[in-house]
């Protein structure tokens, strides 16, 4: 344990500094280092993390890293491979706010992303074709994932096609021997959720309180752990919370100045969730965007760190391991259909196509590793905002 706690610290310090893209790349770059490098995990111990990760609140990215870690080096591994992966985009983001309080913006933004978003792209569709060869194995597979990927185009909630798609495998499991009997009853499940619309919680969330709250450390935190508490899904939908709490309920921030923190967060390595480090700094400073960012994280440690340990015995029974075989099928078109609507804005140039193009080449076939892509990207988009065509 002792010799894997720095091999852990020293994967997640590299990937809390240059996993760009959000939580679908952040899980292909894991999926590249844990499982193709060094094998601390199969691919079906992977994706079945990856499916316990969708199913609780929090940052998906971040709490995978805290599975990694704890089924590497115990409840140490889970400290050092969470704190390792959190805390470089802690001090990125701290700085950028210490600049926007300073200056009163953003720094000015350079060509760097336009190289990366590419990349990025190439990344996560690097995982998807591994994933995929894991989890597609049978043609009931296959359409089942193509009909969360369709339910989750027409706006369906992440989290009613999760519990969906693993429910209707569990129930396939128990009336069925053998999974094509329960074709339809896996398809259609999701079909049926397109209806229900956004859960009751976001709306409850949205209540406007009619005066401001005064600002304090102690509410400070209770917002963030509440929101880490019970936000499923992207960051857009952590903009929806803080939004209905930070602006409109507690009055703390301008609707503009949330949507530099958030674009903060998206800009920069690392999870999303970074974007409490922002806003703490900017309500109170250095304390208050340490009581932020603590807040948010903490439940991911604590749920994770709770149901870690039964993702083994879940696999073990025939018909909780069926369900989590539904949720790694949702979960695998949900990745696919985050990087579909990434690819459109990010591959929208000749030359984000062709950077696309090259480094999926070079990732498939020649196994090259993704931090220089990134780096390279990042060179590529310089050099074109530098000199334009």
């Amino acid at each position: 344990m002792k010799s894997a706690l720095p091999d852990l610290a020293q994967l997640f310090l590299k990937l809390g500094t240059v996993a760009f893209g959000g939580p679908a790349a952040h899980i292909a770059m894991m999926e590249d280092e844990v499982v193709r490098r060094r094998q601390w995990l199969t691919h079906e111990q992977f994706l079945d993390y990856v499916g316990a990760t969708n199913l609780i609140p929090g940052p998906n990215s971040t709490e995978l890293a805290l599975h990694i870690g704890h089924a590497r080096a115990g409840w140490r591994g889970l400290l050092v491979a969470g704190v390792c992966f959190i805390c470089p985009a802690v001090l990125i983001v701290g700085s950028l706010a210490w600049a926007y309080v300073r200056f009163g913006t953003l720094p000015a933004s350079t060509g760097l992303l336009y190289g990366i978003k590419p990349v990025v792209i190439a990344i996560v569709l690097q995982a998807l074709v591994r994933l995929g060869r894991t989890v597609l194995h049978s043609r009931v597979f296959v359409l089942a994932a193509a009909g969360c990927a369709v339910a989750a185009g027409l706006g369906v909630n992440e989290l009613a096609i999760l519990f969906a798609a693993g429910l209707a495998m569990a129930v396939t499991r128990v009336r069925w021997s053998r999974p094509p009997a329960g074709l339809r009853t896996l398809l259609v499940p999701p079909a049926w959720q397109a209806k229900v619309g956004w859960p009751a919680g976001v709306a409850a969330a949205a209540t406007v309180a009619p005066a401001a709250t005064p600002f304090g450390l102690l509410p400070l935190f209770g917002t963030f752990v509440k929101i880490g508490s019970v936000l499923f899904g992207s960051g857009y939908v952590l903009l929806a919370f803080m939004r209905a709490d930070l602006v409109e309920r507690m009055k703390w921030l301008t609707e503009q100045q949330l949507l530099d923190a958030v674009a903060v967060g998206q800009f920069t390595p690392g999870p999303v969730f970074t974007t409490a480090t922002f806003v703490g700094y900017l309500l109170g400073g250095g304390s208050a965007a340490f009581v932020a960012t603590v807040g948010i994280f903490l439940p991911a440690f604590v749920f994770v760190a709770v149901s870690g340990p039964l993702v083994p015995r879940i696999r073990r029974s025939p018909t909780a391991g069926a369900f989590l075989d539904g949720v790694n099928v949702a979960s695998l078109a949900l990745m696919a259909a985050v990087t579909w609507q990434l690819g459109r804005v990010a591959l929208n140039e000749p030359l984000a196509l062709a950077i696309a193009a090259i480094s999926v080449v070079l990732l498939l076939r020649f196994r090259v590793s993704s931090t220089p892509l990134i780096v390279g990207g990042a060179l590529i988009g310089f050099i074109a905002q530098s000199f334009p065509r």
